[in-house]
């Protein structure tokens, strides 16, 4: 305590002067140890001062180098750590001079000098130098350099064991994240490797940004209120996405949901839900009637009146034979049709409904101006958070029924579409239905669209084409996956 109250009574300009030459000797050491480490690089590199290998090692992708090794990330990743400690001295230089020239000002005006309170001096240390030099640590001790696989792992005696993206993200989050991570003692896990890579794709890597700041978090604390972040991250190909280690926030108003034999046609309570990033701030809003809906191609699916009278007999809307109700489909396979997805935008009455017969359906829900994923699980169902480029989390042949409605519609590119029906096709089982509801698209386009569904070859049950405009047409199809060996 007498240690403390001491700091405190000494002249702040004096110790100002302390820290720099202590930031002096700091930065001189770290250069030394930069340096000493390069030198020494030979030490688990040999034969490193060869030129032949010193071309190898700045190799990005030779067939005969460290393939996918980026030393330009690396050397971007030492310029970072520099530009770090020079923007601490000079905020460091900075604060001296201008509390000196303060102090001076003072001690002319009232001959007595203005010292700071402890805890404004332990507010300074903590926010202008502790965390930048803990950054600038932390930062220097992720920088990784290839080196030789003990374990011969990898095609050949000079396999680095460095991940190429180690030294390319800027966030300690996501730098530890892509690391490779070593089994424990060396003992192989369950799949019978000796180490476990984190999933990342080629988006994460061009959306370097928005990942360094979805990943930048204190861990073991309150995650920052980013879903709409992370979800952009999503639909810019970026999935999955990482994992975070802080706590995920909920709201504080949350209610104990409803009994399943009322939350399925009844809308949630507001304070379920977070309203922080949508423009309504409650379901009253999200009406049928409100100019702003949510997502476009879910204008009323809020209404539950509305919604309760979809799939079944409904004389409210207009009769077309591209309306097929739910028991007519079901019918076609009695008693076979237990489990499914629903590939659709809404609140999840499609999975209500058959959850009134006994299927269990998952429904596949982005939160496209409006809480749909919340809406469904508070309903009583399984929302699946996934966008339409991810593969479908579930195995080969598992599936009754897939089920799409307002999602892939006239917009979608043939390329995109094909790669996922045939992941449709990958998880419904033999004998499974695939039903096509109400899928809209130009009139011109039609037969490339037709096209697509029919050259898998499955069984038509009923295949409907009726008008929605002069210029667009609906399809309806329920389609059976013929058996494969």
């Amino acid at each position: 305590m007498e240690a403390f109250f001491c700091l405190a009574r000494c002249r702040f300009s004096r110790l100002m002067v302390v820290m720099q030459l202590v930031m002096g000797v700091f930065v001189i050491c770290i250069s030394m140890a930069s340096l000493h480490r390069f030198y020494t690089t030979d030490s688990f590199l040999p034969g490193l001062d060869d030129s032949a290998n010193c071309a190898r090692l700045h190799t990005v992708a030779a067939a005969d180098g460290y393939a996918g090794f980026d030393i330009r990330a690396l050397a971007d990743r030492v310029d970072d750590v520099l530009v770090q400690l020079a923007e601490l001295q000079d905020k460091l230089e900075a604060t001296a001079l201008k509390i000196g020239k303060k102090t001076k000002k003072k001690g002319k005006a009232h001959g007595k000098q203005e010292n700071m309170t402890l805890p404004e001096f332990r507010r300074f240390l903590e926010d202008e130098v502790i965390h930048p030099l803990y950054g600038a640590h932390i930062s220097l001790r992720l920088i990784r350099i290839p080196r030789p696989d003990p374990d011969g792992g990898g095609g050949g005696d000079d396999a680095p064991v460095v991940d190429p993206l180690v030294n390319f993200f800027m966030a300690e989050e996501t730098r530890k994240y892509v690391t490779t991570k070593g089994n424990r003692e060396g003992r192989p896990n369950v799949y019978g490797t000796n180490r476990t890579y984190g999933s990342i794709g080629h988006a994460c890597v061009l959306m370097r940004r928005e990942l360094d700041e979805y990943m930048s978090y204190d861990v073991g604390s309150y995650c920052p209120d980013d879903w709409d972040l992370g979800q952009r991250l999503m639909l810019g190909g970026c999935d999955p996405l990482p994992r975070r280690r802080c706590l995920a926030r909920a709201s504080k108003l949350f209610q104990r949901p409803l009994p399943i034999n009322e939350s399925l046609w009844r809308l949630p309570d507001d304070g379920n839900v977070r309203w922080s990033r949508y423009h309504c701030r409650g379901y009253r809003c999200l009406s049928a009637r409100n100019p702003r809906p949510g997502y476009s191609r879910c204008v009323g699916c809020f209404d539950m009146d509305r919604e309760k009278r979809r799939w079944v007999n409904d004389t409210s809307r207009n009769a077309s034979l591209a309306d097929f109700r739910i028991d007519e489909v079901l019918a076609v396979k009695p008693g076979e049709v237990r489990i499914g997805v629903d590939v659709s935008v809404g609140t999840g009455s499609f999975a209500a409904r058959m959850r009134e017969r006994g299927v269990t359906i998952v429904s596949a829900a982005l939160n496209l101006g409006a809480p749909f994923a919340e809406t469904v699980a508070l309903r009583g169902l399984v929302p699946l958070y996934a966008t339409m480029s991810q593969r479908l989390p579930f195995f080969d042949n598992t599936m009754d029924m897939v089920h799409t409605a307002g999602f892939f519609e006239g917009w979608v590119d043939l390329q995109l579409l094909d790669f996922v029906l045939f992941d449709w096709d990958r998880v419904l089982r033999p004998g499974g239905l695939l039903w096509v509801d109400r899928f809209a698209c130009a009139r011109r386009d039609l037969d490339d669209y037709m096209y697509m569904f029919l050259q898998f070859r499955y069984k038509k049950h009923r295949w409907v084409v009726s008008f929605k405009s002069k210029d667009e047409v609906y399809l309806s199809a329920l389609l059976e996956k013929p058996p494969r060996s």
